[in-house]
């Protein structure tokens, strides 16, 4: 069965979710262009939207419509000649979004997914529950329905093998916001359907993802690296903290992880924008795979049960976490000890954390103004020679961080998570928007 075939019925789980809702758009944009195309009119599409909450059915519905309409304003030159009328632009994006809505098939039952040739799954990280849903997809589906699954930690093998799928499952996981990133992380098992791979590849490049593969071990390469990355990042704040006090600590190594490396987000608001809560089941999941390493923060654990997650509200406004944001913008610090947020106007102890970090070395460039730079690395690579030189308290902590980062991103390569170095580099480049690879000169 071809990919053309198997986009005539295409179902999403966990559609109403904040990763399942990009997804949904992505696939129906593409299906609704494929319904367009005069060799297509015979067939019937069905995008089945399935979510245990029917009010977030609403909004997915609600949500489609509206970027279905702004869609067909984007690529109105294209679809011109696929839609009859005048031509006019309000008739032309009614006319897409008509035929959008028309495949959406909203349903609470998981049963109703049942002719669906291709699914995919973006419902919790917890894998008893998703053995469980395949479990009875295996039983109400086709021995052809493939299986893409989202997750970002769980090995696909054991979702193949607890659930009997017979080698019909693979990893697409997309980065946050589907919609948006470009990245698809491919988690390729060694049983899988000799055509699966190449089908996943062709349906990335349609949907316009630039398509990453990693092996199937758990975490992955992005959550592989950023995982460690953090724990990292968590050590370190805690060690500085018996110096200055760990909400100081906190403070100054989210801004050594963000200015001081260039990066588009300190380390701390990084675990915020994920949530603390994830960032700690992720780990969950990892840590048993990987018996020589202690994947696991206490700090984190004693945040989460004080109720300190952040993630997003549903208009997709940041939560405290870590750190306090007022206008999506961080505003203050977590402090462990007296159970309060300390904002980073109240006195002057974001004044001595930066005296104590010292001052950015010469040539630093923040990283939206680095990340258009036609001349990039140059000024990279200057940067870092002078922020080996400076001897700082600030470099010190960044060198270190920037030779943690290189040896996590070598032993993913090492330990046969990804088959290269650009492999790692590519994803946290393409993934985390970072403007440098972790496998990279300059340490």
């Amino acid at each position: 069965m071809t990919l053309k075939d198997r986009l005539e019925n295409v179902a999403v789980l966990g559609a109403g979710g904040k990763m399942g809702s990009g997804i949904s758009l992505l696939l129906a944009q593409e299906m609704a262009l494929q319904k367009l195309q005069p060799e297509n009119r015979s067939r019937g599409y069905q995008l089945t939207l399935m979510d245990v909450n029917p009010e977030a059915l609403k909004g997915l519905q609600e949500y489609l419509q509206a970027q279905g309409r702004k869609f067909a304003q984007k690529n109105a030159e294209t679809l011109k000649p696929l839609l009859p009328g005048t031509g006019s632009a309000e008739e032309l994006e009614t006319q897409f979004v008509n035929h959008l809505t028309a495949m959406l098939n909203p349903v609470t039952d998981l049963n109703a997914v049942g002719n669906s040739r291709m699914v995919f799954e973006a419902i919790l990280e917890k894998l008893e529950l998703k053995v469980r849903v395949y479990k009875q997809l295996k039983a109400n589906t086709s021995g052809e329905t493939y299986f893409f699954t989202n997750t970002s930690s769980i090995p696909i093998k054991e979702l193949d093998k607890q659930a009997g799928l017979e080698g019909r499952i693979i990893g697409f996981h997309f980065y946050n916001p589907p919609a948006v990133q470009k990245l698809v992380e491919l988690i390729i098992p060694k049983n899988i359907r000799p055509d699966l791979p190449e089908l996943s590849r062709e349906l990335g490049k349609r949907l316009g993802k630039i398509i990453i593969s990693s092996n199937d071990v758990a975490g992955f390469i992005g959550n592989g690296h950023f995982m460690r990355d953090g724990l990292h990042g968590i050590a370190e704040a805690e060690r500085l903290g018996n110096e200055m006090g760990l909400a100081a600590a906190i403070y100054a190594l989210n801004r050594v992880s963000q200015d001081f490396l260039i990066r588009p987000m300190g380390i701390f608001q990084l675990i915020d924008y994920v949530g603390l809560d994830i960032f700690q089941s992720i780990l969950k999941i990892m840590d048993p795979y990987f018996p020589k390493e202690t994947l696991h923060s206490k700090l984190i654990d004693k945040l989460v049960e004080k109720g300190v997650k952040g993630g997003q509200f549903p208009d997709g406004s940041q939560k405290d976490g870590f750190l306090k944001y007022e206008g999506g913008k961080p505003a203050g610090v977590y402090d462990p000890e007296s159970g309060q947020y300390r904002l980073f106007g109240e006195g002057d102890w974001t004044a001595k954390a930066d005296e104590k970090i010292g001052p950015l070395p010469q040539g630093h460039a923040p990283w939206k103004a680095l990340l258009k730079d036609e001349h990039r690395a140059a000024a990279l690579k200057t940067y870092f020679a002078n922020l080996t030189a400076a001897g700082t308290p600030g470099a010190k902590l960044a060198l270190a961080y920037l030779k943690r980062s290189k040896a996590i991103g070598q032993q993913l390569v090492s330990g046969g998570v990804a088959d290269s170095a650009d492999d790692v580099n590519g994803v946290l480049m393409n993934g985390f928007f970072h403007l440098y690879g972790p496998v990279n000169e300059y340490v």
